[in-house]
């Protein structure tokens, strides 16, 4: 799959900040060592992704529960809500079914305030 122009910029000074330009074997997403600044070698594993995403979140003062899969959902329904479709949206997201790629669908979430105003008191 192409890689986002915006992506292929900030992967590429990861790259070039971590020192994996020289090392084409290298693992890209690599564990650390707590209070270290040297990467191990060995992978990054979903349970230290998932607390980095965490650690990040609430020092961004992001309150929301946040994880890896909600950047799965945000890039689906940004890519839907700009005119995608639902069966490259999945295609794009590796499902099989159009069904799966429906449940990380957020543009339901959106409540407006013509909505909330249909609400009389």
């Amino acid at each position: 799959m192409p890689c986002h122009h915006n992506l292929e910029a900030w992967l590429q000074d990861y790259i070039d900040k971590a020192g994996l330009a020289g090392q084409p074997k290298a693992l890209l997403f690599q564990s650390m060592p707590r209070w270290g600044e040297q990467m191990t070698g060995q992978p990054l594993s979903q349970a230290d992704a998932f607390q980095m995403v965490r650690r990040r979140s609430a020092d961004a003062g992001i309150l929301a529960n946040v994880g890896n899969h909600s950047f799965r959902a945000t890039g689906i329904t940004a890519y839907l809500k700009n005119g995608g479709t639902l069966e490259t949206a999945a295609a794009m997201a590796n499902h099989s079914s159009t069904r799966t790629t429906q449940l990380y669908d957020r543009r339901s979430d959106d409540v407006t305030l013509d909505e909330v105003e249909r609400i009389l008191i």
